[in-house]
């Protein structure tokens, strides 16, 4: 879901990685200073995390993101300045069940947000910074909303 997006405090890119204890696939995001065999630079910094913690810790901040009202006013003024005839109602009410929009989205859907969504993921010792594009949760939006219209038409 992060491939591309998560990075190590010093720069390093963290690459998604797994392996298999019988019937079971642990997931995990690996640096590539580990791969490559190179001393890092700052040891306090994490150098595997497991992916379902990382991953869960990203959904989190999106959805807090999703919510917030300063979000909300900028969607709307993004969508309008773009021309699209979507009432303020809906907009709030798409970003308000972004939660349960997510939790019916295949993980190919659910990463091509995610993509969208987050600029980058910086690992340091204190834990996670995540970037997020909030000029992205416009295009998310319009794609949420447009079958809603279409519905509408018919």
């Amino acid at each position: 879901m992060l491939k591309g997006l998560i990075f190590t405090a010093t720069g390093a890119a963290m690459t998604p990685s797994s392996t298999k204890k019988g019937t079971r696939r642990y997931r995990y995001y690996v640096s590539m200073d580990v791969i490559k065999n190179r001393e890092p630079s700052d040891e306090g910094i994490p150098r595997r995390l497991p992916a379902d913690l990382v991953e869960a810790a990203v959904v989190t901040e999106l959805r807090r993101v999703m919510r917030a009202p300063s979000v909300t006013a900028q969607v709307i003024a993004h969508l309008a300045r773009e021309g699209h005839a979507f009432a303020e109602g809906d907009v709030i009410s798409a970003l308000q069940t972004f939660d349960d929009v997510w939790g019916q989205l295949f993980p190919a859907e659910q990463t091509r947000v995610v993509l969208l969504l987050v600029r980058r993921v910086t690992v340091t010792s204190e834990g996670l910074v995540i970037d997020v594009r909030t000029d992205g949760v416009s295009g998310v939006m319009r794609d949420m909303m447009a079958p809603l219209k279409k519905v509408a038409v018919e």
